[in-house]
């Protein structure tokens, strides 16, 4: 009974007042990239953006995620939840409502928001719901976080886009991935940031569904 309650716990979203309460103090993070050296909080350049992208562990999706050219700097963290500056241990309970993210902050002059897009879609199964492969919690739902109204309806479009690509190919699953506004971003822990550059046998978990997002086409 305990696991089934457990279980349970880590597949439902918590409210405001079952939320665990976090902190006021951020945790310690890393000051740069460890790829590219350049400042994870930045000040980023000016005209470039963000978006934060929930793919399941963040780690396989950093990687995948700052190879992208274009992209300016990456960086793991927490969003999309209601504890104040989470830990790891605490998201993994399901208690925070956060899932695991990747801060991307890219120059849309060399790659449009378009091919990130392509590449979440893509690179991910985002029919899943709380889950992606044997990563089952909260933490590991498929979101995408905006910073502008622009952003949004073409999220939302390729979010379409695929659903339609999804079901010509015979794939029955519906696409479950949150789009939303980006709330508060919160920094995992220096261990996290850039894992598998610093540990290239580490886990990675993404998986595609094999199915082309046709954005952009």
């Amino acid at each position: 009974m305990f696991l089934i309650d457990m279980f349970n716990k880590k597949t439902a979203m918590p409210d405001a007042q079952t939320a665990l309460p976090g902190r006021e103090t951020a945790m310690p993070t890393s000051v740069t990239h460890f790829v590219n050296g350049r400042a994870l909080k930045g000040p980023y350049p000016e005209g470039y953006k963000e978006v934060a992208l929930g793919m399941g562990c963040f780690w396989g999706a950093e990687r995948l995620l700052w190879q992208i050219p274009g992209v300016y700097v990456t960086a793991v963290g927490y969003a999309g939840g209601y504890t104040r500056n989470p830990t790891y241990q605490e998201t993994t309970t399901g208690l925070t409502g956060h899932t695991e993210v990747v801060l991307v902050v890219y120059d849309p002059s060399t790659v449009a928001f378009a091919d990130i897009l392509k590449v979440f879609f893509e690179e991910h199964d985002p029919t899943q719901g709380m889950r992606q492969g044997n990563d089952i919690g909260t933490t590991y739902r498929s979101a995408i976080y905006v910073y502008d109204d622009a952003q949004l309806a073409e999220a939302k479009a390729a979010r379409d886009l695929f659903q339609a690509a999804l079901s010509n190919s015979g794939h029955t699953g519906k696409v479950t991935t949150e789009i939303g506004t980006a709330g508060a971003f919160y920094f995992a822990e220096a261990e996290h940031q850039q894992y598998l550059a610093k540990n290239p046998r580490g886990y990675c978990g993404l998986k595609g569904t094999g199915v082309t997002c046709p954005i952009g086409a």
